[in-house]
């Protein structure tokens, strides 16, 4: 698939979002301005001050002699590159990877996007009619290389989709300050009588690069199309990920599950292929108002199986509220995993079926009360208790060992050891009593003492002496004393509960 691009000229960005912060200066002419060497000068003025003679660079008392009422405001010199930065976020409901381009612009890789809203035309249309209902004036245009969409979008005209491979009838005409050189190149290229590409494209290399430098052919080349330029987008792209723009905003529950479903089933049938299995995903509604909602899963393992997917989502829809309406529909999975062909049959075959069930109701469990609140532990090769059992990354990991079967271990381990008060210990003997939380406990059986030396090749310290005690209720705990038996007292802890 040819690459495209579109770029966006934001032509008075700064003076546009004024507008839209203080509605009563529409249509009025104003600058904003900064001390510079002792002077303050017009860092950017609204398109009636423009009229009026005014602009950029210009000392502000000059231009209040042009135009005595002009109003002056303070610049805030990060603000464009923060009002950009946001409307690339606004901008990724139409394509994953979105850059801004500094100072006015951004620049976006749509190949593969422009046909969900049924061509490019109708996509350019739709992205500058809502921009410009945002309060912006912009200028747009598409074509194969980011130069040549930066080139027509800014000194193109009436002419804003340049068609595949006919880079060269849209910039031949365009000046030479299209390729983005220094003014200075542009001024002396002026000066040799060179006003558009096409006076010097032509020429020998070694004689553009020895009169121009070696900037102009790179711009030459980067614009045709004969050297790669990378743009950096503003978020990672997803390398899942599936979008449906709606005709008519969407603003009932029926209509996102509609959608919801077919984005699944789109999703699905391209992981299939591939031999993947989703772990999460998230769904997003892009709203009339410039909101975006979203809702996500997580599951156990990597699934591609809709109706599993479409009943996790479905728990959460009623939480997307649609207001004025959702006028585009994205899914994305962020993380995946390989899938093997085992686990392929097990959602169509009776094989297996009892793993299959387990795994979704875990996924159910997890979609109402968060993934968060199931673990499955597997043995470690370790001594230290705290060390001996792991987090699972999935149902189907398996263990590296044995579960240790040969001592007695609590079924409930502490992540730490909690001190606790005891009474009467003495050498190789648990003690008589223990205070846990303000309760008493007293010892009426005890099994021990069970020596667990500290690893030395990961730290240094002392070892514990375990036992296994029980009090006249029949509760069983696991405790321990921190080194050797010590008449002017030892430490002691908890560190687990058996069944």
């Amino acid at each position: 698939m040819p690459q495209r691009f579109a770029n966006i000229w934001f032509r008075h960005l700064i003076t546009d979002w004024v507008v839209t912060e203080r509605p009563e200066l529409t249509g009025e002419p104003f600058v904003l301005a900064a001390p510079e060497r002792g002077r303050m000068i017009v860092k950017a003025a609204s398109p009636k001050a423009i009229e009026s003679g005014i602009d950029m660079g210009m000392v502000v008392a000059d231009a209040r002699a042009l135009y005595p009422a002009l109003e002056v405001i303070d610049d805030q010199p990060d603000k464009a590159k923060e009002l950009l930065i946001a409307l690339a976020e606004w901008c990724i409901r139409y394509t994953p990877v979105v850059s801004i381009d500094l100072p006015d612009g951004l620049m976006l890789d749509i190949t593969g996007c422009a046909h969900l809203w049924a061509g490019e035309r109708a996509y350019l249309k739709d992205m500058i009619v809502r921009l410009r209902q945002k309060g912006y004036y912009v200028s747009a245009a598409i074509s194969d290389t980011v130069g040549s969409a930066w080139a027509v979008a800014h000194y193109g005209h009436d002419k804003r989709i340049v068609q595949p491979n006919r880079i060269s009838d849209a910039l031949l005409p365009l000046s030479p300050a299209a390729l983005r050189l220094e003014m200075a190149v542009v001024e002396r290229m002026h000066k040799l009588g060179f006003y558009q590409i096409r006076n010097f494209i032509n020429m020998p290399r070694s004689v553009l690069r020895r009169r121009f430098g070696q900037q102009l052919l790179d711009r030459v080349d980067q614009a045709f199309g004969h050297a790669i330029e990378v743009i950096e987008p503003i978020k990672p792209a997803v390398p899942y990920q599936e979008r449906l723009p709606c005709m008519e905003p969407i603003v009932t529950a029926t209509g996102i599950q509609i959608a919801l479903r077919r984005l699944l089933e789109t999703l699905c049938r391209r992981l299939v292929k591939e031999g993947k299995g989703l772990r999460t995903a998230v769904f997003k509604g892009f709203r009339v108002d410039g909101k975006i909602i979203q809702i996500d899963i997580v599951t156990n393992r990597g699934s591609f199986h809709v109706g599993h997917l479409f009943k996790l989502f479905e728990l959460k829809i009623s939480t997307m509220e649609p207001a004025l309406g959702i006028e585009l529909f994205l899914l994305e999975a962020p993380v995946t995993e390989d899938v093997n062909a085992v686990q392929e049959k097990l959602w169509n075959t009776n094989a297996g079926q009892d793993n299959v069930n387990l795994i979704e109701l875990l996924d159910r469990v997890a979609g109402k009360a968060g993934i968060k609140t199931i673990h499955r532990y597997l043995p470690d090769e370790h001594y230290w208790p705290e060390r001996s059992v792991k987090i699972a990354g999935s149902l189907l990991e398996k263990p590296e060992t044995t579960w240790r079967i040969d001592r007695p271990r609590p079924i409930t381990l502490l992540a730490n050891p909690q001190l606790i008060d005891v009474s009467a210990p003495l050498p190789d003997y648990p003690p008589l009593l223990f205070r846990y939380k303000g309760v008493v406990h007293y010892v009426k059986r005890a099994d021990g003492p069970e020596r667990i030396e500290r690893e030395w090749w990961l730290e240094q310290g002392m070892h514990r002496d375990y036992y296994c005690v029980e009090d006249p209720e029949g509760a069983r705990f696991w405790i321990f004393r921190l080194g050797h038996y010590d008449k002017t007292g030892s430490k002691w802890f908890i560190h687990g509960f058996f069944a």
